[in-house]
Protein backbone atom coordinates (compact mmCIF):
# COMPACT_ATOMS: atom_id res chain seq x y z
CA UNK A 1 0.00 0.00 0.00
CA UNK A 2 1.16 3.44 -1.17
CA UNK A 3 2.37 5.09 1.94
CA UNK A 4 0.65 8.96 3.46
CA UNK A 5 2.93 11.47 4.76
CA UNK A 6 1.87 14.99 3.83
CA UNK A 7 -0.23 15.41 0.75
CA UNK A 8 -0.45 18.69 -1.20
CA UNK A 9 -3.49 18.87 -4.18
CA UNK A 10 -6.91 20.46 -5.09
CA UNK A 11 -9.87 20.24 -2.64
CA UNK A 12 -13.27 19.47 -4.33
CA UNK A 13 -16.62 20.71 -2.89
CA UNK A 14 -19.27 18.22 -2.67
CA UNK A 15 -21.77 19.36 0.41
CA UNK A 16 -24.32 16.66 -0.35
CA UNK A 17 -25.21 14.66 2.92
CA UNK A 18 -25.29 11.28 2.78
CA UNK A 19 -23.24 10.36 -0.43
CA UNK A 20 -23.92 6.77 0.05
CA UNK A 21 -21.51 3.63 -1.94
CA UNK A 22 -23.62 3.29 -4.72
CA UNK A 23 -23.24 6.95 -5.79
CA UNK A 24 -19.58 6.17 -5.20
CA UNK A 25 -19.23 3.39 -7.26
CA UNK A 26 -22.63 1.54 -8.62
CA UNK A 27 -22.84 -1.35 -8.35
CA UNK A 28 -23.09 -2.39 -12.14
CA UNK A 29 -18.87 -2.13 -12.03
CA UNK A 30 -18.48 -4.14 -9.05
CA UNK A 31 -17.76 -7.69 -11.52
CA UNK A 32 -14.48 -6.81 -10.73
CA UNK A 33 -12.01 -8.03 -8.29
CA UNK A 34 -9.00 -5.94 -9.58
CA UNK A 35 -8.70 -2.50 -7.52
CA UNK A 36 -7.17 -0.37 -10.78
CA UNK A 37 -9.41 0.48 -13.21
CA UNK A 38 -12.63 1.56 -11.19
CA UNK A 39 -11.46 5.23 -11.21
CA UNK A 40 -13.32 6.06 -14.58
CA UNK A 41 -16.35 5.59 -13.57
CA UNK A 42 -16.11 7.37 -10.08
CA UNK A 43 -19.43 8.63 -9.22
CA UNK A 44 -20.66 7.42 -12.61
CA UNK A 45 -24.55 8.73 -12.47
CA UNK A 46 -23.61 11.73 -11.49
CA UNK A 47 -20.88 12.15 -13.91
CA UNK A 48 -21.89 11.31 -16.87
CA UNK A 49 -25.53 11.27 -18.44
CA UNK A 50 -27.39 8.49 -20.10
CA UNK A 51 -25.29 8.76 -23.29
CA UNK A 52 -21.95 8.50 -21.36
CA UNK A 53 -21.30 11.91 -22.04
CA UNK A 54 -19.92 14.43 -19.23
CA UNK A 55 -22.24 16.48 -17.32
CA UNK A 56 -20.95 19.57 -17.39
CA UNK A 57 -22.44 20.65 -14.15
CA UNK A 58 -20.98 18.18 -11.78
CA UNK A 59 -17.99 18.96 -9.74
CA UNK A 60 -15.23 16.42 -11.01
CA UNK A 61 -16.09 17.10 -14.78
CA UNK A 62 -15.18 20.74 -14.43
CA UNK A 63 -11.32 21.33 -15.60
CA UNK A 64 -10.47 22.81 -12.08
CA UNK A 65 -11.33 19.86 -10.52
CA UNK A 66 -10.36 16.81 -12.72
CA UNK A 67 -6.92 16.38 -10.75
CA UNK A 68 -8.53 17.12 -6.95
CA UNK A 69 -6.67 14.82 -4.62
CA UNK A 70 -9.29 15.57 -2.23
CA UNK A 71 -12.85 15.82 -1.50
CA UNK A 72 -14.70 17.65 1.08
CA UNK A 73 -18.24 16.64 1.25
CA UNK A 74 -20.85 16.53 3.09
CA UNK A 75 -22.42 14.38 6.49
CA UNK A 76 -22.37 10.68 6.53
CA UNK A 77 -19.78 9.82 3.28
CA UNK A 78 -19.86 6.56 2.23
CA UNK A 79 -23.19 5.20 4.16
CA UNK A 80 -25.21 1.77 2.24
CA UNK A 81 -23.27 -1.07 1.09
CA UNK A 82 -20.04 -2.18 2.82
CA UNK A 83 -18.06 -2.05 -0.84
CA UNK A 84 -14.70 -1.86 -0.90
CA UNK A 85 -14.84 -1.31 -4.58
CA UNK A 86 -15.68 2.53 -3.12
CA UNK A 87 -12.52 3.20 -1.33
CA UNK A 88 -10.56 1.51 -4.81
CA UNK A 89 -12.36 3.84 -7.11
CA UNK A 90 -11.60 7.11 -5.17
CA UNK A 91 -8.03 5.81 -5.08
CA UNK A 92 -7.83 4.91 -8.66
CA UNK A 93 -9.33 8.59 -9.96
CA UNK A 94 -6.56 9.89 -7.47
CA UNK A 95 -8.59 11.08 -4.17
CA UNK A 96 -6.05 10.24 -1.18
CA UNK A 97 -8.08 12.24 1.40
CA UNK A 98 -11.78 12.71 1.93
CA UNK A 99 -12.70 15.38 4.60
CA UNK A 100 -16.47 15.37 6.42
CA UNK A 101 -18.16 15.56 9.67
CA UNK A 102 -18.98 12.19 9.50
CA UNK A 103 -18.41 8.36 7.66
CA UNK A 104 -19.89 5.26 7.47
CA UNK A 105 -18.15 2.61 9.60
CA UNK A 106 -17.64 0.18 7.21
CA UNK A 107 -16.29 2.57 4.32
CA UNK A 108 -14.15 4.40 7.26
CA UNK A 109 -12.11 1.54 8.05
CA UNK A 110 -12.16 0.36 4.80
CA UNK A 111 -10.34 3.67 3.37
CA UNK A 112 -7.30 2.95 5.40
CA UNK A 113 -7.15 -0.24 4.16
CA UNK A 114 -6.54 1.38 0.96
CA UNK A 115 -4.70 3.84 1.48
CA UNK A 116 -6.56 6.95 1.79
CA UNK A 117 -7.01 9.30 4.89
CA UNK A 118 -10.49 10.08 5.74
CA UNK A 119 -11.09 12.96 7.85
CA UNK A 120 -13.09 13.66 10.70
CA UNK A 121 -14.30 17.13 11.82
CA UNK A 122 -16.28 19.77 13.06
CA UNK A 123 -18.95 21.11 10.91
CA UNK A 124 -17.80 24.85 11.85
CA UNK A 125 -13.90 23.28 10.10
CA UNK A 126 -16.02 21.45 7.17
CA UNK A 127 -17.48 24.68 6.13
CA UNK A 128 -14.16 26.67 6.07
CA UNK A 129 -12.85 23.95 4.07
CA UNK A 130 -15.76 24.12 1.75
CA UNK A 131 -15.19 27.49 0.88
CA UNK A 132 -11.89 26.84 0.30
CA UNK A 133 -12.54 23.95 -2.16
CA UNK A 134 -14.86 26.05 -3.95
CA UNK A 135 -12.10 28.59 -5.16
CA UNK A 136 -11.06 26.57 -8.39
CA UNK A 137 -7.66 26.07 -9.51
CA UNK A 138 -6.92 27.78 -6.44
CA UNK A 139 -8.34 25.70 -4.03
CA UNK A 140 -5.05 23.62 -2.73
CA UNK A 141 -4.85 22.58 0.09
CA UNK A 142 -1.89 20.84 2.15
CA UNK A 143 -2.84 17.50 4.72
CA UNK A 144 -0.23 16.92 7.07
CA UNK A 145 -0.63 13.27 8.63
CA UNK A 146 2.44 13.34 10.63
CA UNK A 147 1.70 16.85 11.98
CA UNK A 148 -2.28 16.12 12.10
CA UNK A 149 -2.97 19.37 10.32
CA UNK A 150 -4.88 21.14 7.02
CA UNK A 151 -3.34 23.86 5.51
CA UNK A 152 -5.88 26.10 3.65
CA UNK A 153 -5.18 27.73 0.67
CA UNK A 154 -4.59 31.35 2.28
CA UNK A 155 -2.58 29.26 5.27
CA UNK A 156 -5.30 28.89 7.80
CA UNK A 157 -4.99 25.89 10.08
CA UNK A 158 -7.43 23.11 10.96
CA UNK A 159 -5.96 19.98 13.16
CA UNK A 160 -7.81 16.94 13.31
CA UNK A 161 -7.75 14.22 15.66
CA UNK A 162 -7.24 10.47 14.68
CA UNK A 163 -6.42 6.65 16.27
CA UNK A 164 -2.71 6.24 16.84
CA UNK A 165 -3.16 2.86 15.21
CA UNK A 166 -4.40 4.21 12.08
CA UNK A 167 -1.75 6.93 11.42
CA UNK A 168 0.96 4.55 11.97
CA UNK A 169 -0.57 2.05 9.24
CA UNK A 170 -1.21 5.14 6.59
CA UNK A 171 1.86 6.75 7.30
CA UNK A 172 4.33 3.26 7.13
CA UNK A 173 1.91 1.96 4.09
CA UNK A 174 0.66 -1.16 5.98
CA UNK A 175 -2.32 -2.77 5.07
CA UNK A 176 -3.61 -6.18 6.66
CA UNK A 177 -0.96 -8.04 4.87
CA UNK A 178 1.98 -5.68 5.24
CA UNK A 179 0.53 -5.28 9.16
CA UNK A 180 1.34 -9.21 9.27
CA UNK A 181 4.39 -9.61 6.97
CA UNK A 182 5.91 -7.17 9.52
CA UNK A 183 5.68 -9.98 12.08
CA UNK A 184 7.28 -12.27 9.53
CA UNK A 185 10.35 -13.15 11.17
CA UNK A 186 8.37 -14.17 14.65
CA UNK A 187 6.63 -16.10 12.03
CA UNK A 188 9.25 -17.99 10.36
CA UNK A 189 10.69 -18.59 13.88
CA UNK A 190 7.71 -20.19 14.98
CA UNK A 191 7.00 -22.70 11.61
CA UNK A 192 10.63 -23.28 12.27
CA UNK A 193 10.51 -24.38 15.66
CA UNK A 194 7.12 -26.13 14.71
CA UNK A 195 8.34 -28.33 12.07
CA UNK A 196 10.84 -29.73 14.73
CA UNK A 197 9.08 -30.38 17.26
CA UNK A 198 6.59 -32.00 15.32
CA UNK A 199 7.85 -33.01 11.59
CA UNK A 200 5.06 -34.76 10.66
CA UNK A 201 2.45 -32.20 10.34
Amino acid sequence: MEKFDKLTGIAAPMPLVNIDTDMIIPKVFLKTIKRSGLGVNLFDEMRYDRQGNEIEDFVLNKPAYREAKIIVAGDNFGCGSSREHAPWALADFGIRCVISTSFADIFYNNCFKNGILPIVLPQEDVDKLMDDAERGANAVVTVDLEAQEITGPDGGKVTFDLDPFKKHCLLNGLDDIGLTMEKSASIESFEAKASQERPWV
